[in-house]
């Protein structure tokens, strides 16, 4: 097997992976390296190296689901839907660790003035764009945080803006420890960061780990060799509360094989006793 990036965790310890995954698509159309019939054993080689306690994905469709679970093994489960009306179509799951975390409540909401209307759309995004979230426990500890994973519109600024407002008010909400994971469409200079950020409470997990594993590589690399300083859209943001122990973008290929034309954004994160 592949050496790991992060190796494993002690039991107090969250290891998270934001991962746009890329459709799931196959034919002509596509180039050979974007397409899921060449990427998906690498996919499943890079998931089976890490092996994260939370796992967040998008644009994840069912056919990928098999693979990722297939890869990670029997002690894994996902929650999330497709963000279509009847749960179809891609979605932005969370995949956990069910030896290491113990789930307690999630929930699935568009990001739209109506959040419990699926498939709802009302900000400016032609797409339905959703969020997952979930209240976990960390079994060795007892020690309960919230996870939100989600996938900004990619075309609208303002969509962005007001997800990333409601995002903030379901962290608030909940006042545990947090930590939020995505493909965020957004660089640390637009609004919607700053808004996670500020009103959020959040800081970004790169800036505040105790150590960095790699360059801060670009996350949207389009297969290409990753560039430092290139555009940066995967993010994992976590509340202060939350100790970043290490942080790294994730740029390996597999026998020159990318996983995705995102790379995966990989922490590693303790909730001190003194937090919960």
């Amino acid at each position: 097997m592949t050496q790991p990036l992060l190796d494993a965790p002690a039991p107090a310890d969250i290891h998270v992976i934001s991962f746009n995954i890329r459709r799931a698509m196959d034919g002509p159309l596509h180039r050979p390296r974007d397409r899921w019939s060449v990427r998906a054993p690498v996919v499943a080689s890079l998931l089976r190296s890490e092996r994260p306690t939370i796992l967040g994905l998008q644009e994840a469709l069912p056919r990928a689901m098999d693979v990722v679970m297939n890869a990670l093994g029997p002690t894994y489960r996902f929650i999330g839907r497709g963000r279509g009306r009847a749960g179809a179509g891609e979605g932005v799951p969370l995949v956990y660790d069910a030896e290491r975390l113990r789930l307690h409540a999630w929930d699935q909401r568009s990001l739209s003035a109506h959040p419990h209307r699926a498939a709802s759309r009302s900000w400016g995004n032609v797409i339905p764009r959703i969020l997952v979230w979930a209240e976990f426990s960390v079994r060795s500890t007892n020690t309960r945080f919230l996870a939100v994973n989600t996938h900004l519109d990619h075309l609208s600024p303002g969509s962005r803006r007001h997800s990333a407002e409601a995002i903030a008010g379901v962290v608030a909400s909940t006042g545990l420890p947090a930590l939020v994971m995505g493909d965020l469409n957004a660089g640390p200079r637009s609004r919607a960061v700053r808004t996670l950020l500020t009103r959020g409470g959040l800081v970004d997990s790169w800036r505040s780990a105790d150590r960095r594993l790699t360059p801060l590589w670009g996350s949207l690399s389009g297969y290409r060799r990753p560039r430092v300083a290139a555009r940066r859209v995967d993010w994992i943001l976590a509340t202060p509360d939350v100790r970043v122990r290490a942080a790294a973008m994730n740029a390996r290929s597999f026998e020159g094989v990318r996983p995705s034309d995102h790379l995966p954004a990989q922490a590693l994160l303790r909730i001190d006793e003194e937090t919960r």
